[in-house]
């Protein structure tokens, strides 16, 4: 009984002791702030911009939306891009004028001759064939086509940052595989804007009865659907991302162009950026780039699979075979025609056009040297 009350008097003694250094822990600690005294406060960014794109394409827009928040991270938070897939802001010609003005800060372009007179140097036929060629081709600052792209930007008031390569163009049709020249009779083509290979398709399908349609690249689908035309190019992701493959019967992996699609914004507003600022989105560019070229070389690789699963009759032609199709180009004329008298003006006496495709021969021994 004693041993009983013993233990009951010590633990009421722990009790009280335990309470008392509660209340004295309480009273000495420092009182407890409110949620507005502890969060960190954000703020807010010097520049807030959107950046728009009319298109669908999931591997590239994933890419940009990283680019949009790199710069945020690499600005230290003084840079915001908001990004605007899918024709939110509008439609390509919408959001390349609205970038011009400076009301839509950022875009991805495909940069047809009609809004940008250099734009074809960005994609001449049967030059870039790979990546690796892209790589060292289109990267800023030093790049080829970089530097005469930036040029061809700065004259409509855009300023390059950086490239998404789709990859390699291709010849989709509804009517026959592809496979000569010739296959190309009494077909009707869609086509764009894109002055450098609409004379391309012309001269490939001299003779053979070809008729270009102009048609926007949005509604490719719907025209294939109802047959306005027969036959497209394309490209890995577009026949999967845009769902072409659903409206083609046959695909001939010719390789004869490269997709770059060019990510601009406003020459003014850029020109107006501090240098850490300007650094910050180049840093930004760089990484998105990076991304993009490994992204879109890993899906192609995955959609060739997928297309060829679907029922897609794939053709992937020789060395041989694609060279009669090139002799057919005649891209030395077509580079006269179209790529001089511009180079000319703005780089008068240079020989600007022989130095570009110097370079891009270059590049493309190199790359094949170092087994790429």
């Amino acid at each position: 009984m004693r041993r009983k009350k013993l233990i009951v008097a010590i633990g009421s003694i722990f009790l009280a002791l335990t309470i008392a250094c509660m209340a004295c822990v309480s009273a000495c600690a420092p009182a407890a702030k409110t949620i507005t005294e502890t969060a960190t406060v954000t703020p807010e960014p010097e520049y807030k911009w959107r950046f728009g794109t009319p298109w669908t394409q999931k591997t590239r827009n994933e890419s940009i939306a990283l680019f949009c928040d790199l710069i945020y991270v690499y600005s230290n938070g003084r840079i915001k891009v908001d990004f605007y897939p899918d024709g939110l802001l509008g439609s390509h010609t919408e959001i390349f004028h609205a970038m011009q003005e400076g009301t839509i800060e950022m875009g991805v372009f495909a940069p047809y001759v009609d809004i940008v007179p250099g734009g074809m140097l960005n994609w001449m036929n049967w030059t870039v064939e790979t990546y690796e060629e892209a790589a060292l081709a289109y990267s800023p600052p030093d790049g080829i086509l970089y530097k005469v792209m930036d040029k061809a930007w700065e004259e409509v008031g855009g300023k390059l940052l950086w490239s998404s390569y789709f990859g390699p163009y291709g010849l989709g049709s509804n009517v026959r595989p592809l496979i000569t020249p010739d296959d190309l009779r009494g077909q009707k083509m869609r086509v764009s804007a894109s002055l450098g290979y609409v004379r391309c398709m012309e001269n490939m399908g001299k003779g053979t009865g070809l008729t270009l349609h102009t048609i926007p690249w949005a509604e490719l689908y719907s025209a294939l659907e109802r047959g306005v035309v027969d036959m497209c190019w394309s490209l890995w992701p577009s026949l999967v991302e845009e769902r072409h493959y659903e409206v083609l019967k046959y695909y001939t992996a010719l390789g004869f162009g490269w997709d770059a699609g060019n990510i601009v914004m406003n020459r003014e507003l850029w020109n107006g950026l501090p240098p850490d600022l300007q650094d910050a989105i180049m840093r930004a560019a760089k990484d998105a780039e990076l991304r993009d070229a490994e992204a879109h070389r890993r899906v192609n690789t995955e959609y060739k699979h997928f297309l060829a699963e679907a029922g897609l009759q794939i053709y992937y032609p020789t060395a041989e075979e694609r060279a009669v199709w090139r002799e057919r180009a005649n891209m030395p004329a077509i580079w006269e025609e179209l790529c001089t008298p511009w180079l000319e003006k703005h780089y008068p006496g240079q020989n600007m056009t022989q130095k570009i495709l110097d370079e891009l021969d270059r590049i493309k021994a190199y790359v094949a040297a170092a087994g790429g």
